[in-house]
């Protein structure tokens, strides 16, 4: 049995340079107290990160099969600001801030509606297999640079 082709993964869209994702809040991803477990913030920014990435034309799978290297998140800022609940449609929001030569700064929201409910600065760092940091592949840049945030209060 094949899959249909609405069968696919969940995937985002860009709007502009800003990568859009959505979530949908299970049972699963909340606490005893009724909302959504803060590290399932993080979780959901990972999936976003990576789906910008794959939309973007980064292949992070074939650089790690072939011993290129593979991101790895080097600084985490994270600011809760209102709790997700069961069943809440949410979105996570991405957008390149900085592109440098071994990392990037991702500026991450995740919102319902217009209202944002954690705000997050991600540093992934690229990394050789040993762990240490090393240059992006060039491709990656090139892939990057329409995205990157242009805002005079950013920079």
């Amino acid at each position: 049995m094949t899959a249909a082709p609405d069968d696919q993964p969940q995937t985002g869209r860009f709007v502009g340079a800003e990568h859009r994702f959505a979530v949908r809040v299970y049972f699963e991803d909340t606490d005893l107290s009724g909302v959504v477990y803060h590290a399932n913030y993080l979780r959901w920014m990972e999936r976003a990160r990576s789906d910008m990435l794959r939309l973007a034309g980064i292949d992070q799978r074939a650089a790690h099969e072939t011993g290129e290297g593979a991101y790895a998140v080097a600084d985490l800022r994270i600011r809760y600001r209102a709790p997700a609940r069961l069943d809440d449609a949410l979105v996570v929001a991405s957008r390149l801030i900085t592109l440098r030569p071994a990392s990037c700064l991702i500026h991450q929201r995740v919102m319902r509606g217009d209202e944002i409910l954690t705000d997050a600065e991600v540093t992934a760092a690229f990394v050789a297999p040993s762990g240490r940091p090393r240059r992006q592949p060039a491709a990656w840049m090139a892939a990057f640079a329409p995205l990157r945030w242009v805002d005079e209060g950013r920079d």
